[in-house]
């Protein structure tokens, strides 16, 4: 494939057979990973970026754009170009998709069962790509909206990525900031399976419903901007009040 490059780009630039604009991205996916770039921070313009890295200020644009669409930046008009954060109303309408029947979206409370550190079990090593000997941190906790329970959550992510995870007093809402905030893990992507299943006891019992209900079970793997796995969470949801909504774009 064909190398984007403008007139006067010459060794100094970023090379190889790629699209110029997706070498420029890469790098920049880069710094954001090291913490160079922090979420929530203004990054610097296209001119101040493109005159770093000797391309032109549309190659720069374009890596930006695509960035942007991935929600790994925020543009704000009249100010500048930011570094996403994982604030509530991004990972309300990103990352959040269950909704009350009656329309209603909003971020949902947190009650927080159990935290603990433990040897990876053998589901748990294969889904977050770790040893079964390394530590996880599990967390189990309820999900409410609208003051009605909805969800019950089992997460699992390595200890060596999340240290002391398991001693935070309290474990917040919004695990994705902590994440980030804490730890400069971004989440970057989700993969998500959904599937209908009878609910175990348990699970039913702290949902208020009788066991073997049918629930949603929504299986999610989250990952950082590495591609490296960072969080395992399944969710058991209610569907007699509540719906798993998508917007496709």
């Amino acid at each position: 494939m064909a190398v984007e490059r403008k007139a006067g780009e010459g060794s100094g630039a970023v090379v190889g057979f790629r699209p110029l604009y997706r070498q420029v991205k890469e790098r920049l996916v880069r710094r954001i990973a090291a913490g160079e770039w922090q979420a929530g921070r203004i990054i610097p313009s296209e001119f101040q970026i493109a005159a770093e890295l000797s391309v032109s200020q549309g190659t720069v644009r374009k890596a930006l754009d695509e960035m942007t669409a991935e929600n790994l930046l925020v543009r704000r008009q009249g100010v500048g170009t930011f570094v996403a954060s994982h604030d509530e109303d991004r990972i309300l309408f990103q990352f959040f998709k269950l909704t009350r029947d009656d329309g209603g979206r909003e971020f949902p409370d947190s009650q927080v069962l159990s935290v603990e550190r433990a040897r990876a079990n053998a589901a748990e090593a294969a889904r977050l790509s770790v040893a079964r000997s390394a530590h996880v941190v599990r967390i189990h906790r309820l999900r409410s909206l609208g003051g009605a329970v909805a969800i019950s959550e089992h997460i699992a992510v390595p200890a060596a990525r999340f240290p002391d995870l398991d001693c935070a007093e309290p474990v917040p809402n919004n695990l994705y900031g902590l994440y980030g905030g804490r730890y400069g893990v971004t989440v970057a992507r989700a993969t998500e399976s959904l599937k209908a299943v009878p609910c175990p006891g348990a699970d039913a019992a702290l949902m208020g419903i009788a066991s073997a209900t049918p629930v949603l079970l929504i299986d999610r793997l989250a990952t950082d901007l590495d591609g490296q796995e960072v969080e395992w969470r399944v969710s058991l949801c209610r569907t007699d009040r509540f719906h798993y909504l998508s917007d496709l774009k």
